[in-house]
């Protein structure tokens, strides 16, 4: 049977701007003994690709046994499926080369364990079948959260984090900070890839992994390279000292599979959580910047939450389809910081998601950084996918305030407490075209001040609702 659950879901990001009512999950049970099968009612699925998530009790050896008990089903149900010359059925469509098997495995400090693959419809139902299953995704495709609009602009963003007020004619192009923000950070940016030799990088952006099997290691799209030069790049970035780390889960057509995203999530955990063991007192911690969803899945939620558990800092967009961001992953996941976006008359952008799961808001509309295709290249986009990096950056750069790791005065920075504080010094009633349900709040940098402690327990800036827009 099938089972309506009413809940968000998976929901394709668009480029238009609509209201969307709730989605909802279709759960398939063949039988009592047998886990959930979740799919989309509205995402792009991937025809025989699933993610399947363990119990909790499953530990390192029980997962490998799995592993290795679903590839010899996998491989006699494909001999037998080629032995009888398989011709799919009316209506049907099967390409058994397309069966790979087992793609990817996925352990975040064994917070999230599972794996991803494409199986026949006899080893799925094996798979679910068995006790060591909590339940099977059907993979589908994400996208990069694309600008809805284009107007070329200055840039501006970069001042407006770190002014409590409007911009005017003597702030709107003053960005106040440290010029070492970001120094001893690295930052995942989980995307398109990065354009590594851009002159912002100044040499700190690295290649760190590509996901998508037989991709090259370059952005061909240039969204990613965006996100990277605001969140540290020398000129366009917040923390301009901070490493920036490629991690490729979208091709160069800005789409990707979930089940890519989540092995991304769970490189930056891994390669964090392996920086941090080194004890170099110079390593002030971990930052990620994911500004893509392909609607809601649990997996990733789940996979972005642990990320966070093991001490990654991270940051999401909220979408782009002025609608509810819990309907959205990764925006709906709630330990990351999920940023809508706003712009530079601020407003919330037009396009921009809102609603209780949207924890702050950046700038997101004309946003001047780097871009693909020479050293040199630079572009003005728009997007929630450009007000996530600002936090991002904002992260990386509060984190480099830190003392240095063998200073009798230095204490962990955790993500909770971080995120924390960046919503409590936020600029709070500043915005308009908020709903009552979203909060209104804008980051904030502090405005160029060095000491963590004076800018977390100093004043927030606040505008009673009568008021907002008016200031000066």
């Amino acid at each position: 049977m099938k089972v309506a659950l009413t809940a968000p879901f998976l929901v394709l990001l668009s480029s238009i701007s609509v209201s969307v009512a709730a989605p909802t999950i279709d759960t398939t049970v063949v039988d009592r003994d047998a886990a959930p099968l979740l799919s989309s009612t509205s995402a792009t699925e991937l025809p025989n690709n699933y993610i399947v998530v363990f119990k909790k009790h499953v530990d390192g050896d029980k997962a490998s046994a799995h592993h290795s008990w679903v590839q010899d089903i996998h491989s006699s149900s494909i001999a037998a499926l080629r032995k009888r010359s398989y011709i799919p059925s009316a209506g049907e469509s099967l390409d058994i080369d397309s069966l790979i098997g087992l793609k990817h495995t996925y352990n975040i400090s064994d917070k999230l364990t599972g794996y991803a693959g494409a199986f026949d419809d006899s080893t799925i139902e094996a798979i679910r079948k068995h006790p060591d299953v909590a339940y099977v995704e059907k993979d589908s495709i994400v996208y990069a959260l694309e600008e809805p609009a284009v107007e070329r602009a200055a840039p501006w963003g970069l001042a407006r984090i770190s002014h409590q007020k409007r911009l005017n004619f003597g702030t709107y192009d003053k960005y106040i900070h440290q010029a070492h923000g970001g120094e001893g950070v690295d930052v995942y940016v989980i995307d398109t890839g990065t354009n590594t030799d851009h002159v912002d990088f100044e040499g700190r952006a690295h290649w760190g992994k590509t996901i998508p099997q037989g991709d090259e290691d370059e952005d061909g799209n240039g969204h990613g390279t965006h996100c990277s030069g605001t969140v540290g790049g020398k000129k366009y970035g917040v923390a301009k000292k901070a490493n920036i780390y490629a991690v490729k889960v979208l091709r160069s057509n800005g789409s990707g599979t979930m089940s890519d995203v989540v092995k991304g999530v769970e490189w930056a955990a891994e390669a964090h959580i392996k920086k941090a063991k080194k004890k170099d007192p110079k390593f002030k911690g971990s930052a990620a910047n994911m500004s893509l969803g392909g609607g809601k899945s649990p997996t990733l939620d789940m996979a972005v939450n642990a990320a966070v558990d093991v001490g990654l800092h991270f940051a999401v967009a909220a979408g782009n389809d002025n609608a509810d961001a819990c309907n959205y992953s990764p925006a709906a996941a709630e330990k990351a910081v999920t940023v809508g976006a706003s712009t530079l008359s601020d407003t919330r952008a037009y396009f921009s998601n809102y609603g209780k799961c949207t924890d702050i808001f950046a700038p997101g509309m004309n946003i001047l950084s780097t871009w693909i295709g020479s050293e040199y290249a630079t572009n003005t986009i728009s997007g929630t996918s450009m007000a996530s990096p600002h936090v991002a950056g904002l992260l990386a750069y509060f984190l480099s305030l830190q003392p240095d790791s063998d200073s009798g005065y230095a204490t962990e920075l955790k993500p909770a407490q971080l995120k924390k504080n960046i919503i409590r010094i936020a600029s709070e009633g500043v915005l308009s075209d908020i709903p009552r349900d979203t909060p209104n709040l804008l980051i904030y940098n502090g405005g160029g001040k060095a000491n963590l402690t004076e800018i977390f327990d100093g004043e927030r800036y606040v505008v009673k609702p009568d008021a907002a827009g008016l200031e000066l």
